[in-house]
């Protein structure tokens, strides 16, 4: 789980959810790249980060977008954060004997429904096997994932607006993963609202 590093956090705010990530991809204590980004979309009210082994990422990645493409072609219609949340769990639980190693993370708006008219954002986190966990504030996942809960803590409040949600998840994965010697090297930032996608890239200490 420490090999490549990174670290990943997603915070629900007021109908608007948010994950963001640093760039830093090592190979241990040695920095290889600054644009290793770990979160990816599903549609453009679903994201998810991956962080762990790279390898992992990458093949966990497609391995994902196989199934969410073939759930469109036989339901025809878009994957749910709750759907998807299960569908990357049992995929994960397929390997429990030689897991993938990576924590993912998913966040995402659900669509207003007849049943649901008011759907409440939804962010998930599991672990190495798939075992789920759905917070009502925050999650976290990674390297530095003990100093984002510490800083989480501290800055995240109910009911935030998407401008205050990205300025809090900035500043708690910012200053984190500046206490962790195998995150970092710039971040970036989506928030998702039911209008639009905010993706920010912000620069960090790179040393």
């Amino acid at each position: 789980m420490e090999y490549n590093g990174g670290s990943v956090v997603a915070m629900i705010g007021k109908d608007c959810v948010a994950i963001a990530s640093d760039l830093r991809l090592g190979q241990q204590s040695v920095g290889v790249a600054m644009n290793f980004d770990k979160v990816f979309p599903v549609n453009d009210k679903l994201y998810y980060g991956l962080p762990g082994l790279a390898t992992d990422v990458y093949t966990l990645r497609e391995q994902l977008r196989f199934r969410v493409n073939m759930y469109r072609m036989k339901e025809e219609r878009e994957i749910t954060p709750k759907t998807f949340t299960h569908l990357v769990s049992s995929t994960l639980y397929e390997k429990r004997f030689g897991p993938y190693f990576i924590e993912p993370v998913v966040a995402g708006l659900p669509s207003p429904t007849e049943l649901d008219p008011h759907p409440k954002p939804f962010i998930s986190t599991m672990d190495t096997i798939g075992c789920i966990t759905t917070p009502k504030d925050f999650a976290v996942a990674g390297t530095a994932s003990n100093k984002l809960f510490g800083v989480a803590e501290g800055l995240w409040e109910p009911d935030l607006e998407p401008e205050d949600l990205f300025e809090t998840i900035s500043q708690t994965l910012l200053n984190a993963v500046d206490r962790d010697a195998l995150s970092g090297w710039g971040a970036i930032v989506h928030v998702i609202t039911h209008d639009k996608v905010i993706t920010r890239q912000l620069r960090a200490r790179m040393d």
